[in-house]
């Protein structure tokens, strides 16, 4: 059998269906001889459509390397313009840059006022120096003033002193601490304290001094028993420190020449503390005792010795009868070393009561109590040199 009695085969045609592709053929179309068959080389039989699936896997992966190859374009063109970002940082991204804020327009120039700086220096330690001294002036007036004229009226003074002090100090205990140390037996006694010290010296003190004690004690029996024992020792306490101590003043009015020594002792006491202040506030470096009162320093304690010695030279040699300028130095030493722990006693009480001042009665200086804290431990020093030196006159 030719090759002819199978029919000449047609092209083949892709016509669906399954079966390998070498068997979907259809005999069709004119015969072809063997001289066309051997002059034609076979081709692979290749799909004209292949599989659905990959054909949109392979238009999709090359859509988004198309993508991919455009964005990496770009990038390229900012990054070569752009020449700060991570690959030149250490590949840490850097940290946006704060927005400039506008410069804040310049206040215009205050007005000078004359006396400026006066006022700031009038409150550099914490007061109204203008005040102080205004007040100073006039408790140093009355006190010159009564103390010339009548010695008695000087007593008063002393009296009403006392009072003022001791109603200061028991306010502040009971406020602060809850004591209640009983004013009105230790007012009556304190007054008649200072009178008898002046009319009968150091024994009518000593008399007066236990008498307002035993007041104290009965005063507060009226009471309730609860904290009897801390109301009597604090009022014992203000009984000794306040009108027993100011009662050596008065005895040293009782002299021929009690106002001079008065005089002496009131002018030693405030120069030592105007020495400690004027020479701590300029040169003051190594506190004295910080923890107790941090203003004071030791270069203030120098001032207050040299300051008092040399007035206390002074004041013996001119104004106290048969004195003599050494007594005066020995005298000034003393004073500046009693007015110091007179100052730092009170200062150690206001801190226990965690306040600063006892009163407000004198603008510029607190209260009496802030006056006396000095003046009331150095009153028995004075006192007792003065005898040693010159005797009681």
């Amino acid at each position: 059998m030719n090759d002819s009695s199978w029919g000449a085969p047609r092209r083949a045609d892709y016509v669906g269906g399954g079966g390998p592709p070498d068997q979907r053929l259809v005999s069709a179309g004119p015969a072809y001889d063997q001289h066309d068959a051997q002059q034609t080389r076979p081709m692979p039989i290749v799909p004209d459509f292949p599989d659905a699936g990959r054909d949109a896997e392979d238009r999709g992966g090359r859509d988004n390397r198309d993508r991919r190859q455009v964005r990496d374009d770009r990038d390229s063109d900012r990054g070569a313009a752009r020449l700060s970002g991570p690959l030149f940082r250490d590949e840490h991204p850097q940290e946006p840059m704060p927005s400039p804020q506008p410069a804040p327009e310049p206040e215009p120039p205050k007005r000078k006022r004359a006396g400026g700086g006066a006022g700031r220096d009038r409150k550099r330690a914490g007061r109204d120096l203008r005040a102080a001294i205004a007040v100073g002036a006039g408790l140093g007036v009355v006190i010159v003033a009564s103390l010339f004229v009548v010695k008695a009226l000087f007593v008063g003074v002393i009296a009403v002193a006392v009072v003022v002090g001791l109603w200061e100090l028991t306010s502040r205990l009971e406020e602060r601490k809850q004591i209640k140390a009983p004013l009105v037996p230790l007012a009556v006694g304190g007054a008649a304290m200072v009178v008898a010290g002046y009319a009968r010296g150091a024994e009518g003190a000593w008399v007066a001094m236990a008498l307002t004690a035993l007041a104290v004690l009965v005063w507060r029996m009226t009471e309730p028993p609860e904290g009897y024992l801390k109301d009597v020792t604090a009022g014992i306490f203000a009984a000794f420190y306040v009108p027993f101590l100011a009662t050596f003043v008065a005895m040293m009015l009782t002299a021929d020449d009690g106002p001079e020594r008065v005089l002496t002792f009131l002018l030693l006491t405030v120069v030592s503390d105007t020495g400690a202040y004027a020479v701590g506030w300029r040169f003051g470096k190594r506190k004295l005792a910080p923890r107790i009162s941090p203003g004071k320093t030791r270069e203030g304690l120098l001032g207050a010795v040299g300051f008092a010695m040399a007035v206390g030279a002074l004041c013996m040699q001119f104004l106290i009868d048969d004195g003599t300028w050494w007594q005066g130095l020995l005298l000034g030493l003393a004073v500046a070393a009693s007015a110091t722990l007179g100052d730092l006693g009170e200062s150690m009480i206001k801190r226990d009561l965690g306040i600063k001042d006892m009163g407000t009665l004198l603008p510029g200086h607190g209260g009496i109590m802030d006056r006396l804290d000095s003046l009331l431990p150095t009153a028995p020093v004075v006192w007792l040199l003065l005898v040693i030196f010159v005797g009681s006159g």
